[in-house]
């Protein structure tokens, strides 16, 4: 236990030298940021201090309180500058929360005349959550002699085969790609023709899959192609596994079936709604194909950006886009959602169960990766599938108790579980936000966004009466 502290507290003290260096690069904001930094800094250095010399064992089901509480630290302490900013505490927190779990959802409005240095902070906590801070308990927790491996799984919920031998070398290559990838965005942004700044901003917030814009216009801001078809490109680029990109630089190896089935998935629903918007609206082909490219792909990367209000398209593109809430990116990306991997290995037992009704006496197996799958991993992902299901219909009809319509408790369920971002209808739909709604749903809202992130299950094992005697 004394090590989550230990952990809790390494993470507010790297946060608040962010906080610092925020601070004294925008002068508007000064003070906020370092009174923030001061704040959190402390906290940080004296939860540190108090355990560092009485460190216990680290044990299997800590890694499950790790997990869970950094994320909660992380959006406290984000949360902080926006409050002595200017925002409700409440509000303050959700925005941190939609940030550090890359939703972006946001409560905020007026971003074109924010204050840079309280955009630049929205962004860089999306780009933490991005990566996620379990990079940095893959790099230490080898050196501690516990299991950093074994942490990544905790927040992914993936049990694949180690991409490399050494715990710490992962971690680095993954911030690796993570840098290159962010760096070469804010290079091509800037050519388009975007500021250094909202080169910047948007480049964080785009290779995170987060969708925090630095204007109420979101992407449609920049009235681009060039721009559009760029952060079309950087989104998918993030909803990518890392350990995909890294057997690929390792090995030239480029098979991957969560990245061929993406890939398909987007080919595909592109041209289906590209083809029904030409015939029903008789739009420019080129200019069709970019908005549905872009808004398609934003929204299954669980990045939030929107270039215009897809809702306004018709019933038929609110009911795809709503859908395509729940598909989210691969295992092991920046994406939130179900993820490709799930849906491939759903897809491929029902239809297996569907041949064995009809050859009871054959020997079928749902395969992935060209191995059969055993009954565990099923296992897992209808645990998951039912978790999620249940925790959407939950926190929707939490959501109708404070009087919000149908359609915006659903979606607003649904898309703080996917970390999407935007929902449909007027209210919180890709032209709206966050900020009308009561503070008990925002807060309902906080905790779909936490567990979505988290993937159910490392939350709610630690709701249980079980988990706790075990700890203890």
């Amino acid at each position: 236990m004394n090590f989550v502290v230990f952990s809790n507290g390494i993470l507010l003290l790297g946060m608040a030298g962010i906080m610092a260096v925020v601070g004294a690069v925008f002068p508007a904001t000064r003070e906020v940021f370092l009174i923030s930094a001061i704040v959190v800094g402390l906290i940080g250095a004296f939860a540190s201090l108090a355990v560092s010399h009485r460190m216990s064992d680290f044990r299997r089901l800590h890694t499950f309180l790790l997990t869970g509480s950094i994320w909660i630290t992380g959006a406290t302490a984000g949360a902080m500058p926006l409050w002595l900013w200017q925002l409700a505490p409440i509000d303050a927190f959700f925005e941190a929360m939609s940030g550090i779990t890359t939703t972006g959802s946001t409560v905020m409005s007026g971003l074109d005349t924010t204050e840079h240095g309280i955009l630049l902070w929205r962004a860089i906590l999306q780009w933490l959550g991005g990566v996620g801070f379990i990079v940095t308990g893959i790099a230490f927790l080898p050196i501690l002699r516990v299991g950093g491996m074994q942490l990544f799984r905790t927040e992914s919920s993936e049990r694949g085969e180690k991409e490399m031998a050494s715990a710490a070398r992962f971690a680095g290559a993954t911030v690796w790609i993570y840098l290159s990838l962010t760096g070469l965005c804010s290079v091509v942004y800037a050519v388009g023709g975007m500021t250094f700044f909202e080169a910047i901003a948007h480049a964080l917030t785009t290779v995170s899959t987060g969708g925090y814009s630095t204007s109420d216009a979101s992407f449609g801001h920049f009235d681009s192609g060039f721009l559009q078809w760029s952060g079309t490109i950087f989104m998918t680029a993030g909803a990518l596994p890392f350990a995909w990109y890294i057997k690929v630089l390792n090995r030239r190896d480029f098979r991957s079936e969560q990245v061929q089935g993406i890939l398909i998935f987007f080919a595909s629903t592109i041209a289906l709604l590209t083809l029904w918007r030409i015939l029903t609206a008789h739009t420019p082909l080129f200019e069709t194909l970019r908005l549905v490219a872009f808004n398609v792909v934003s929204v299954v990367t669980t990045t939030g950006y929107a270039t215009t209000d897809y809702t306004m398209w018709g019933p038929l593109a609110v009911a795809a886009f709503f859908a395509l809430t729940a598909v989210g990116g691969c295992t092991g990306s920046t994406s939130g959602g179900a993820k490709m991997m799930r849906w491939i290995i759903a897809i491929r037992k029902i239809r297996t169960q569907t041949r064995k009704v009809s050859a009871p006496s054959a020997v079928i197996f749902a395969r992935y990766e060209g191995r059969p799958v055993n009954n565990d991993v099923v296992g897992g992902v209808t645990t998951f599938f039912v978790f999620y299901a249940a925790t959407v219909g939950v926190l929707a009809i939490g959501l109708g108790l404070y009087d919000l319509d149908l359609e915006t408790s659903i979606s607003g369920a649904l898309t703080a579980v996917a970390n999407v971002g935007p929902g449909v209808g007027a209210t919180i739909g890709p032209a709206g936000n966050f900020s009308t709604l009561p503070d008990g749903a925002k807060l309902l809202l906080c905790f779909g966004m936490y567990v979505g992130r988290l993937e159910m299950l490392t939350v709610y094992v630690l709701l249980t009466a079980t988990f706790w005697r075990e700890v203890a």
